[in-house]
């Protein structure tokens, strides 16, 4: 370890270590009445990543999140988040009654839920958050007779339910969502005394109790099976008590640690004694348990049976022979042909090799690896059918290892069957480096293992573009250029995100230039709107060609600015204004009355009439006052042509229309006329449009085409009429005399 602990050591320290390698944090008590705890945070080496001044309430427990955040829990219930950096993350409470009684005792414990917290409060209460990502409080049930802190407790996972085990004396009592009830372990001793410690492992599949006798019982954690037990000389309880196990072995220890003396416990009538130097801290991982102390970090582990094979005393194990083998070819000696033929003899080489490699695997020391690998494909040279798949990827994986485990990056990961790297993922463990700012490794690592840009490169350079845009030493163009000229066209890499990251530490003019190199305007847009940028915003959506996008960045403005500087906005983008023309016409017709007066349009403010006076208004006086309007603003616009084309031949018309039709008392025709709206229909077709006898005379000439009234007028006689329109309004011919044919001759039976 190359940390800088004084003589103290561990010793009155708040310690928590992550695991998986993870980084170690350590509070430090005061040192003087009038001087601050300290925070320290140190990579699994004891290289300092980060510290800072501890000026908030005091802490109770630590712990580590699953993606290595920081969690202090303080007395009044607030939990802290840091960065591995010391970085502050967030804040949340657990609850008022945690606030009112403060917190006694607390634990960080990992299910498949995520990260929890479970407290224990001066009401003699429990509350439990199984996901802090996720924050949902439960109040547990009260503990009948509970007067003071249990003896020890602890948490357990039973069909993906959070419960909690404690102990008060020589009771258990199992704690879930809506009771509390007394438990009996099976093959207890009866005088096995009060329970003082508790451990559950790992995988939260095995549980141990230590009691004041001594005795240790061991078993599974649905408490209905017992696997063994152990009686130490000790009475006093450890000060930590955690399982050593690897997966898919059958062997199954307990680590207890007391000031200067290590104790492994198993199925075996005594157990392994380790005196220690100084004070330890113990880690338990998945295959093990991780032992650091002011000067040393060490790994306790099973040996495995590979291991045990090959380097036992006088082993005659193939893979033992293979080793030697390969030995004595280096020295040119015949015995490497006599241990070949005689691996060969008995159809074991194949075995050898695999064993050779497996044990490779395990080993963390280089040169071993290097000697285990290289009699590996010693032997394998001598074996027709062998696949070099499990070689060639136990080369690749150690040459990661030893990499990740060098003291200067601290990530001391072990290499087992299902163990923490296999099950960590390449994915995360490249999201580890980055998160410790160790972009180069991360990106050689990537490169050595060919992961795909998307997972791999593109991944890095945009997480360390990230951190860039923090930094407050380089202006935003130095910073802008640099980035890019790093990035350039990287597929996978997103300008905006790194734009976002830039405008969430306050340098929006960097994150502006940062989206100049960003070629999707869909992500331009948004980000720009949300910095209010949205003059901006619009002059990029238009410059996509993406209407969508520009109605997006036209709504928005409609909604940010008043009408006035909407307007004026609009007025100097001519395509922005014309997409909005057209989205009124369909949505907003008074908005679009409204923008041709602001504009002086009294062309289209004419046009706009003549349209209302067909969409609009219902009733003909309402028509005749639009076209009126129309006339007017035309005339404005000097366009003499559409005012006297919209007064001779509009005006008029209906004026002479409406008077023919009222001089008709009955108002006879008026279901035939219905019957041909639009001169296209069919006789005998119903209308859409009721007629009613008040103001059936008043209404009749509504909303149908030129055809039409002239065939009633020459239903009501009014042949005059009807040829007077026909001339006016350049029927055709055809069309004329087809209408006429279908309503008028075979109804009214008149045939001159």
């Amino acid at each position: 370890m190359v940390w800088d602990l004084q003589e103290e050591g561990l010793r009155e320290c708040l310690v928590a270590a992550a695991p998986y390698g993870g980084p170690i944090a350590i509070l430090k008590p005061k040192k003087s009445p009038s001087s601050q705890p300290e925070l320290y945070i140190y990579t699994a080496s004891g290289v300092r990543l980060a510290s800072t001044l501890w000026k908030n309430c005091p802490a109770v427990h630590l712990g580590w999140t699953a993606s290595e955040d920081l969690l202090c829990i303080q007395e009044d219930g607030s939990v802290l988040v840091y960065s591995i950096f010391c970085e502050f993350k967030r804040c949340f409470r657990m609850g008022n009654e945690v606030l009112q009684n403060h917190v006694v005792e607390a634990k960080v414990f990992h299910t498949e839920y995520g990260t929890g917290v479970a407290i224990f409060t001066g009401a003699h209460r429990f509350i439990l958050a199984t996901n802090v990502d996720d924050l949902k409080l439960r109040r547990m049930p009260e503990v009948p007779g509970l007067q003071k802190p249990p003896s020890c407790w602890t948490v357990l996972c039973q069909d993906r339910v959070t419960i909690l085990l404690l102990a008060i004396g020589q009771d258990l009592l199992l704690l879930d969502n809506t009771s509390c009830s007394q438990v009996t372990l099976p093959g207890m001793n009866p005088l096995a005394g009060s329970y003082l410690r508790m451990a559950v492992s790992f995988n939260y599949r095995y549980l141990a109790l230590f009691t004041d006798t001594g005795y240790i019982w061991m078993g599974m954690s649905h408490l209905k099976e017992k696997l063994y037990d152990f009686t130490c000389n000790l009475r006093t309880p450890p000060k930590q008590m955690v399982w050593c196990t690897r997966p898919r072995s059958k062997q199954r220890a307990v680590a207890l640690a007391w000031d200067r003396l290590l104790l492994v416990a198993g199925n075996a009538e005594k157990g392994i004694e380790y005196h220690l130097d100084e004070d330890s801290y113990l880690v338990p991982e998945l295959d093990g348990v991780r032992i650091f102390s002011s000067s040393t970090h060490e790994f306790l582990h099973e040996i495995p049976e590979s291991t045990q094979e090959i380097f036992k005393i006088a082993s005659m194990a193939p893979g033992a022979l293979l080793l030697e083998a390969q030995k004595a070819f280096e020295k040119e000696s015949q015995k490497a042909d006599e241990y070949l033929r005689e691996i060969k003899e008995q159809n074991l080489l194949p075995e050898a090799v695999m064993k050779c490699i497996e044990a490779a695997s395990y080993e963390h020391d280089p040169e071993t690896q290097k000697a285990l690998l290289r009699a590996a494909s010693f032997g394998k040279c001598f074996v027709d059918t062998f696949t070099p798949e499990s070689f060639v990827e136990t080369c690749r994986d150690l040459r990661v290892l030893n990499a990740i485990r060098d003291y200067e990056i601290g990530i001391p990961l072990s290499y087992a069957h299902c163990d923490r790297y296999k099950q960590l993922t390449i994915e995360v463990l490249i999201d580890r480096l980055v998160l410790r700012r160790l972009y180069p490794i991360a990106i050689k690592i990537s490169e050595y293992l060919r992961l795909s840009e998307f997972q791999g490169i593109s991944r890095i350079l945009a997480h360390w573009a990230c951190y860039q845009v923090q930094q407050k030493s380089k202006s935003d163009d130095e910073l802008a250029s640099a980035i890019n000229q790093k990035l350039g066209d990287t597929p996978g890499i997103s300008y905006s995100e790194i734009a976002g990251r830039a405008y969430e530490c306050g340098r929006t003019e960097l994150a502006i230039k940062l989206l100049e190199y960003e070629p999707r305007s869909g992500k331009q847009v948004p980000l720009l709107l949300k910095m209010k940028r949205s003059t901006l915003a619009l002059s990029k959506a238009i410059e996509s060609g993406d209407t969508d996008l520009v109605y997006t960045v036209v709504l928005h403005l409609k909604n940010e600015l008043n009408r006035g500087s909407f307007f004026m906005t609009l007025q100097n983008q001519p395509v922005a204004l014309s997409l909005y023309r057209q989205f009124c016409k369909h949505q907003e017709l008074d908005t679009l009355k409204d923008l041709y007066n602001q504009d002086d349009d009294h062309q289209e403010l004419g046009n706009f009439f003549v349209r209302s006076s067909y969409t609009n208004n219902q009733r003909i006086e309402g028509r005749v006052a639009s076209l009126v309007n129309a006339v007017d603003e035309y005339n404005k616009a000097k366009n003499e042509f559409a005012a006297k084309l919209v007064y001779y031949r509009l005006l008029k018309t209906k004026d002479r229309i409406r008077t023919a039709i009222a001089a008709n008392p009955l108002g006879v025709g008026v279901a035939c006329l219905q019957s041909c709206r639009g001169g296209h229909g069919r006789p005998g077709e119903a209308a859409a449009h009721p007629t009613p006898h008040a103001e059936g005379r008043g209404q009749a000439s509504l909303d149908y085409s030129s055809t039409t009234p002239p065939t009633t007028s020459s239903l009501d006689k009014n042949h005059k009429l009807a040829e007077q329109l026909y001339r006016d309004f350049k029927i055709p011919d055809k069309r004329f005399l087809v209408a006429e044919d279908q309503l008028s001759w075979p109804k009214r039976e008149d045939w001159d």
